[in-house]
C-alpha cells in the first residue's frame, strides 16, 4: 500500500514540477533590457570607479584571458598582489553596480 501512495506521490509531484516549469518559462519575460542596461552600467563603472591598475588588471583577467600569475609576471609584482587588485576592483564594481538595475 504503501508504495502505491508513494507512487502516486511521485507523479503528482513530477505532475507539478512539469507545470512549473511550464509555468515559468511561459512567463519568464525578456531579460535582454535589463542586461543591456547592466552592460552600459558596467563599462561606465569600470572606467569612473576603478584605479588604472585595477582596469589594467581586470581587462587582462576578464577580457584577455590572462591567469593571475601571467598577470603578475607582466608587471613585475607578485601573484597574490593581483589577487587582491581583482578583488578590490570586483567589490568596487559590486558597489556601484548593487543599484543600477
Amino acid at each position: 500500500m504503501k508504495s502505491t501512495a508513494s507512487n502516486a506521490f511521485s507523479t503528482r509531484s513530477s505532475e507539478w514540477m512539469g507545470d512549473m516549469t511550464v509555468w515559468l518559462r511561459e512567463n519568464a519575460g525578456d531579460n535582454g533590457d535589463r542586461l543591456a542596461r547592466l552592460r552600459r552600467q558596467l563599462h561606465l563603472a569600470r572606467q569612473r570607479e576603478l584605479t588604472p591598475r585595477q582596469r589594467q588588471f581586470l581587462e587582462r583577467y576578464f577580457d584577455d584571458g590572462l591567469t593571475m600569475r601571467e598577470i603578475a609576471e607582466e608587471a613585475g609584482v607578485d601573484p597574490s598582489t593581483v589577487s587582491r587588485t581583482l578583488h578590490r576592483a570586483k567589490e568596487r564594481l559590486r558597489r556601484a553596480l548593487q543599484y543600477a538595475l
